[in-house]
This record gives C-alpha cells, sequence and structure tokens, in this order.
C-alpha cells in the first residue's frame, strides 16, 4: 500500500510539472521572437492576448493531479499506521 501510495503522490506532480513546462517552453520561445501567446489557442500571435491561468484551460488535469495526489498521500498515511501482518 505504501509503494502504491508513494507512486500516486509523486507521479502526477511530475506530470503536472512536465506539462507545465513544454507549454512554458512554447511561451517562452514565442515571447523571445517578439510574439504574444495565445493561451486559448496555444498559439504566438503579433498582438496582445490576455493570459488565462492553467487552471482555467485545464481544470481536470489540475485537479484531477491533485486528487491523485491527496489519495496517494492517505494511502501512505494509513500504510504506515496499519501493522504488517506476518
Amino acid at each position: 500500500m505504501i509503494k502504491l501510495g508513494l507512486l500516486l503522490l509523486v507521479l502526477p506532480l511530475f506530470v503536472l510539472m512536465g506539462v507545465y513546462f513544454w507549454e512554458l517552453n512554447d511561451v517562452r520561445a514565442c515571447q523571445l521572437d517578439g510574439g504574444h501567446w495565445d493561451y486559448l489557442e496555444r498559439v504566438c500571435r503579433d498582438t496582445p492576448q490576455p493570459f488565462v491561468s492553467w487552471l482555467q484551460r485545464s481544470p481536470l488535469l489540475v485537479n484531477g493531479g491533485m486528487l491523485l495526489s491527496v489519495v496517494g498521500l492517505a494511502m501512505c498515511t494509513v500504510g504506515l499506521y496499519v501493522k504488517r501482518a506476518k
């Protein structure tokens, strides 16, 4: 239970950070070229675009990842408190 809990605790965070930094790389490349990133269409534009948070654009990914991490934390906590059968 602890191993699965640790996997659920850590894996969603790495997935979220990977997706976030993948998009950040595109945004940064667009800005360095003198453009403005359109967060809704995920393309570089010539005119300024409004900022739309990642939570508004991908609520299932963000909330689902955090929920899996909380479930993993609960599994780790329960696994540490429950005695192992010998």
